[in-house]
């Protein structure tokens, strides 16, 4: 006689605010936090840095909310935001050595001479010729503007989860994200420009 066809239920997801509690008795259930958002926190800090950065600073993101998991805010059943937070703190501070590597990149890119304006469009929508207009418009930037422009724009995170990431005010955000945008347009210009 066959067996009786068993319920089959969907498992109940565990909150990252119960595996993070879990952790302060059970450490090891910390990675179960640590396997969900890894490859997105990489992938958030690699937009902002280079790939050797990215892996130190993800890794560096974890380490410390490891370290401080026992202060985690249970109430909030996801920990995306207060990860987002602690990595784009990590970010802030290589950034401001960046900032100084991003002034010192646009004072030496050299004008490159193009034979034709064929050659020459192309040349300036480029990714490469770009990249030091958008460097130096994020390093005149204000760093908490910064920060907020490319947790929206990198990690796409809404400006709830932007406010609990940084610890500011929903508003604040709105409002930082607007002057940094306004900021970027001024100091790169719009995109038709750099097709002259």
């Amino acid at each position: 006689m066959p067996a009786p066809p068993q319920d089959s239920a969907p498992p109940i997801e565990v909150t990252d605010a119960c595996l993070i509690e879990q952790s302060w008795r059970h450490p090891e259930r910390f990675g179960a936090v640590f396997d969900r958002y890894f490859d997105t926190i990489h992938r958030y800090v690699h937009l902002r840095l280079d790939e050797s950065a990215a892996d130190d600073i993800a890794a560096e993101t974890f380490l410390r909310a490891f370290r401080s998991r026992k202060r985690y805010d249970t109430a909030r059943p996801s920990a995306r935001a207060w990860l987002y937070g602690i990595a784009a703190n990590l970010v802030a501070d290589h950034t401001r050595a960046q900032a100084r590597w991003y002034r010192a990149l646009t004072r030496s890119v050299p004008p490159t001479h193009v034979a034709s304006h064929d050659e020459r469009v192309v040349q300036r929508v480029s990714a490469a010729v770009m990249q030091p207009q958008l460097a130096a418009g994020l390093a005149r930037l204000l760093p908490g503007d910064r920060d907020v422009l490319l947790l929206v724009a990198c990690a796409q995170l809404s400006y709830e989860e932007v406010a609990e990431a940084l610890g500011i005010p929903t508003g604040t955000v709105g409002s930082r994200l607007n002057r940094a945008r306004t900021k970027l347009r001024e100091n790169i210009g719009p995109y038709e420009e750099t097709l002259q």
